[in-house]
């Protein structure tokens, strides 16, 4: 593992006591000018509360000239040794001290340096495919204890592969979007047949996604020594779930409508470069993998990468943290979760986004969606202000946050947050 870096002194002063977007971290995102007459998608990176104008940079003959574009796409599909670069170069021109300093150049400043209050975030990139994988041991006991069997709550595959499926791209918003309670068909208790309309259990389900990147060939695998530079960063992920859509569609293709309504993501992309001093030892995987799926003498291949889940309740109610995690938990990694994706020859592109599925960890503090934090409604949550939650309800905003810290290094992900508002669509009452 890469020791700390001696980071030089940021070139402005940044007022907030402690911020997520440090000079080591430097995410990428994509924003718009709030107020501007004709408001147009920029490529950014975070520093601070301030963001550096990507495009302003790439006009300047600064960075490379795909930056002038709406999204991340062309960025990502780089590959890794111009993501170094950028990242390296980027360092330069915000330290204080380097020649390359923009201290040196006050028009470069003036037209590229935006504040993040005066702005507003997109997706970073466009999403062509979305795949959630199920890779927490934990989750999926839980998750099969509830549904299943507390004695076999694993199926026998799920040892042996990073069970996932494919989502809905179409349905992945930005931080900061409402979250419209999805309708659909479910089956009430002791019903023998089912009714339609608005989700009665509409849950949270605290993830990670990586944002894939570099060059595919279609029918190509990507080798798992190789997975790293496929990856060009990670961002936060509530993969929003309607368990009672969920618990009567799923069985045997899997998630659909209770789960395509709504994916929503943090807006910056934490790169893989960032994370590197916060790379850890994943848990121990028994039975050990096939070969193609086998991390070889690799002993930090997972990231330690804090989350936690907030709920607020009211206008004038602060946000209760019910969760704190952590992405070091997760049995399956992200590195094997690609591999394994790519390994029948499906051609993955420069702006896919993989989940990790939820994460929690072995203690009850530790789960991450209100399925597992309440067991299935068995267990309701009690708030400060007396009030109760078995599952979400019109108006709760989830806010979900993570960061990474060792020493003087902090990388954080900022927020990704969404209230919930009413169905849209009326349909029978459900019972």
């Amino acid at each position: 593992m890469a020791p700390l870096p001696s980071l030089p002194k940021f070139l402005f002063p940044n007022p907030l006591p402690r911020t997520d977007f440090t000079l080591h971290n430097l995410p990428f995102g994509v924003f718009s000018r709030t107020g501007s007459s004709m408001p147009r998608p920029t490529i950014g990176v975070a520093i601070g509360d301030k963001i550096l104008d990507m495009r302003v940079m790439a006009e300047k003959n600064l960075v490379p000239p795909y930056f002038a574009d709406f999204y991340l796409n062309p960025f990502m599909m780089a590959g890794r040794q111009a993501w170094s670069e950028v990242r390296e170069r980027l360092q330069q021109y915000l330290s204080d001290s380097h020649p390359s300093s923009l201290s040196h150049r006050p028009d470069v400043v003036k037209e590229a340096i935006v504040e993040q209050k005066d702005v507003t975030m997109h997706l970073p990139a466009v999403i062509g495919d979305y795949t959630d994988f199920y890779a927490s041991k934990e989750h999926a006991t839980n998750v099969g204890s509830i549904w299943r069997s507390k004695e076999n709550p694993l199926l026998p595959n799920w040892v042996h592969l990073p069970v996932g499926y494919h989502g809905r791209a179409s349905t992945i918003i930005p931080s900061g979007q409402p979250v419209i309670r999805p309708c659909g068909q479910m089956l009430p208790k002791d019903a023998d047949k089912p009714v339609f309309g608005p989700s009665k259990v509409l849950d949270f389900e605290l993830e990670m996604a990586s944002f894939v990147g570099g060059e595919f060939v279609a029918g190509d695998p990507v080798p798992l020594d190789q997975a790293r530079d496929k990856i060009f960063g990670l961002v936060l992920m509530n993969d929003w779930t309607a368990r009672d859509i969920q618990k009567w569609e799923y069985q045997p293709l899997g998630p659909f409508l209770g789960k395509s309504f709504a994916t929503a993501i943090s807006p910056w992309v934490v790169t893989l470069d960032a994370l590197e001093p916060f790379r850890c030892t994943a848990p121990e995987q028994d039975p050990e993998p096939l070969p193609h799926l086998r991390h070889r003498g690799v002993d930090f291949p997972s990231y330690d990468i804090k989350l936690e889940v907030a709920v607020k309740l009211e206008a004038d109610h602060s946000p209760e943290t019910i969760c704190r995690t952590n992405l070091r938990y997760m049995y399956w990694t992200i590195f094997q979760q690609l591999t394994h994706h790519a390994s029948n020859g499906c051609l993955m592109r420069a702006g896919d986004l993989l989940g990790t599925g939820t994460i929690s960890g072995k203690e009850k503090s530790s789960f991450g969606s209100l399925l597992e934090l309440t067991w299935a409604g068995s267990e309701p949550l009690r708030f400060s202000n007396g009030q109760e939650r078995k599952f979400l309800e019109d108006g709760d905003e989830v806010v979900m946050t993570g960061y990474a810290e060792k020493g003087p290094i902090r990388v954080g992900f900022g927020e990704c947050r969404n209230v919930v508002q009413p169905s849209r669509v009326r349909g029978e009452p459900v019972v």
